[in-house]
């Protein structure tokens, strides 16, 4: 017997079992989302988008942007400290806990499709 995987949800990207039963297999989570990619799919056709593009309200890149930044950023710091001279135990906690702080930053970045309209 094989067993079912999780399928992710073309909108928000999420895992979301199979439901058994007739008809095609679900792409999406919720029928929200089916519907949000339906409306993003006819806003991008109407702004000629090709298909692997997106549109997403500059606020939210604006903030995506400045977190890969930070993270960048933070990765430059710890090369460059753990590199001169011969780093301890207590040098690499405190890069560790650098470059987590900058990871967080970036965790907390929502980067979702405009699907109507935008910002």
């Amino acid at each position: 017997m094989k067993l079912k995987r999780p399928l992710l949800c073309k909108w928000c990207g999420e895992e979301f079992r199979a439901t058994p039963g007739p008809g095609r297999p679900k792409q999406y989570c919720r029928s929200s989302h089916r519907q949000r990619a339906y409306e993003a799919r006819r806003l991008g056709e109407s702004r000629q988008l090709l298909p692997d593009e997106v549109i997403v309200s500059r606020r939210a890149w604006e903030a995506l942007r400045d977190a890969l930044y930070r993270l960048e950023s933070a990765a430059e710091d710890v090369a460059v400290d753990l590199e001169t001279g011969a780093p301890t135990k207590i040098d690499y906690v405190r890069a560790l806990a650098h470059l987590s702080e900058a990871v967080r930053h970036l965790q907390e970045v929502s980067v979702e499709p405009v699907a109507i309209g935008g910002d």
